[in-house]
Formats: structure tokens, C-alpha cells, sequence
């Protein structure tokens, strides 16, 4: 009687999302189940990680993800203390998730540290210099991660698709990346390159989206309804691009994407895996009692002005 009262207080109801097993004690997990469960210690219970569509729980992509967010909190003390210089280029279609990644690195960590590279149109004094010259600004000091979202692969697919350069400026970029990119490496920096891979449909199915909601419609440009009509050009472009950078001083990693919580923790994942980094967090910190500090009169409220107490 005692273990029957035991495991009906264990066991949590249905999340909403119809997966009634969303709490699940120790004992009701088999050793041949358990890869597909994890342990909430917040909850205290072991936990589905999939939902019956075989899509990951939201509880547990977002167990996951605070726990990779955590160490990207490591990594960044531990590349400022040892003035390491990385940095990471995010590619894909349109609305392959890779501002959606770019987003949960940069979520709990300092801007000053792990910054984002998001050029636009060059301007035409842009256009003269060589191509590298504007990108090459925005590359990481010491101490510093640049994440690019979009970065000069530019020229090699969407450019060369629109028509926006030359054959010869295409094919100059396609013989001299390569270099760039070895003497990047050579002066010490860490690169890595991500291709996010996404699907036809699941692209088409996210401009929809995109279209219908106000929020998210300033995502859909002219060039991304463009991009879309010239799908196998795209397909063409990123092949021969790949072809030619896909070097081992730097090499492409492709990132499924269609699913997208999948995607982003992989991703992050694997830059924690290619970095290496010791664990060296200050430790807590412990607030000494204020001074005295009287004698301060604070200014009339009558002569300030409050933002308007809506809420």
C-alpha cells in the first residue's frame, strides 16, 4: 500500500500537450528507456525527452539549452582571460534558423565579449575596396567572439545567383577564399563555418508563416521571395562553393534544420566541442554591507519626468 501511495504522488498529470507521462519517477523508467528520458532536478523526476510526434519536449529542449548556455558563460571568461579570437559564420537559406542560434548564444552572455556581425548593403565606397576589406573589420581582437550572420560567402551564393557581381569578381572569390581563410587561421584565429540546411518545404512552409505574422513579416524580403523561385541556383551555388572552401584549415559543418530547437542545440553543442576551455567561473559573490551614506536629498519627483505608468 505504501508504494502504491509513493509512485501515484511521483507521477505529474498530462503537460497539456497530451503526454501523460510528463513526470516519470525513477522507478517507473526502465534501463532501456532511459535514453529516452532525462532527470528534472528541478522537479526531481525523470522526464520524456520526445513527444509522441518524436519532436523534443519543450521542458527538455529547454533543460538542454540552459544547460549549453551555461557553458557558453565558461567559454567567454575563458577566451577573455586568455585573449583567444574566434570566429563562428552562420550560413544557409532564408529562414534556415540561423539568427535563431545566433540568438540563444547571445542571450545570457556579454555583447562585449561574443558580438554579432550582421553587415548589410555595401555602400559604393564599400564596393571599391577590395572584397575582404569590409569584412575584415569586424573580425575579433583578442578576447572576442565575432559570430557572422551572413559574412563574405555572400559573393559566392547570393550575389552570384542575383546577379549582384561579376563571373570574374565570382570566380576571383572562389580562388582567393580559400587563402583568406588559411591566413586567418595561420595569425592564431579560431574559424569556424555552419551551412544550415533546410528543407524545400519546411522553407516554404516558414515564408507562410512569415507573411501572415506582423511580427515576424519584416523577415521576408524581396530578395528572400527571389531566393525562393531560384531554389536549384541556390542548390548549384552552395555545391560549388562548398567545393572549393571546404578546406581543412577550415572546414564546412553542416547543420540540419528543419527542426530547429534540434538544430540550435546542436550547433551550439558542437562550438563548445571545438573550443577548448577550463572552467573558470569567479566564484560567487557576496554583497558587503553599504556604507553610510547619508546626507544625499534626493531631487523633487515633481521635477522629473516618468515614463507613464500604463501597466
Amino acid at each position: 500500500m505504501a508504494n502504491k501511495s509513493k509512485k501515484n504522488q511521483d507521477v505529474v498529470p498530462a503537460d497539456g500537450e497530451g503526454n501523460t507521462d510528463a513526470g516519470i519517477s525513477l522507478e517507473d523508467v526502465g534501463i532501456e528507456e532511459q535514453a529516452d528520458k532525462y532527470f528534472d532536478e528541478d522537479r526531481g523526476k525523470w522526464r520524456n525527452k520526445y513527444k509522441k510526434n518524436g519532436k523534443l519536449t519543450e521542458d527538455y529542449y529547454l533543460h538542454e539549452l540552459f544547460k549549453l548556455q551555461e557553458e557558453l558563460v565558461k567559454i567567454q571568461y575563458w577566451i577573455r582571460e586568455k585573449g583567444l579570437k574566434v570566429t563562428i559564420l552562420f550560413e544557409g537559406r532564408d529562414a534556415a534558423g540561423k539568427g535563431g542560434v545566433i540568438k540563444r548564444i547571445t542571450e545570457r552572455t556579454s555583447p562585449r565579449i561574443i558580438r554579432v556581425v550582421a553587415l548589410g548593403v555595401p555602400t559604393e565606397r564599400e564596393k571599391s575596396q577590395w572584397y575582404f576589406q569590409r569584412w575584415a573589420a569586424h573580425l575579433p581582437a583578442g578576447g572576442e567572439i565575432a559570430l557572422f550572420d551572413r559574412s563574405w560567402y555572400t559573393r559566392s551564393v547570393t550575389e552570384h545567383v542575383m546577379g549582384f557581381c561579376t563571373e570574374t569578381q565570382y570566380r576571383e572569390f572562389l580562388r582567393s577564399c580559400p587563402q583568406f581563410e588559411r591566413m586567418l587561421v595561420r595569425s592564431g584565429m579560431i574559424l569556424l563555418k555552419y551551412w544550415f540546411s533546410v528543407s524545400d518545404d519546411e522553407q516554404e512552409r516558414r515564408f507562410h508563416q512569415r507573411a501572415q505574422d506582423p511580427k515576424r513579416r519584416w523577415k521576408l524580403s524581396p530578395i528572400d521571395l527571389e531566393s525562393w523561385n531560384r531554389w536549384l541556383d541556390y542548390s548549384k551555388a552552395k555545391d560549388r562553393m562548398m567545393e572549393y572552401t571546404d578546406i581543412k584549415q577550415s572546414p564546412w559543418y553542416v547543420v540540419p534544420s528543419d527542426d530547429k530547437k534540434r538544430a540550435r542545440l546542436n550547433c551550439i553543442s558542437h562550438i563548445l566541442t571545438m573550443i577548448p576551455y577550463e572552467d573558470i567561473l569567479p566564484e560567487p559573490i557576496e554583497l558587503q554591507p553599504r556604507e553610510d551614506q547619508s546626507g544625499y536629498v534626493r531631487p523633487p519627483f515633481e521635477e522629473q519626468t516618468f515614463v507613464p505608468e500604463i501597466y
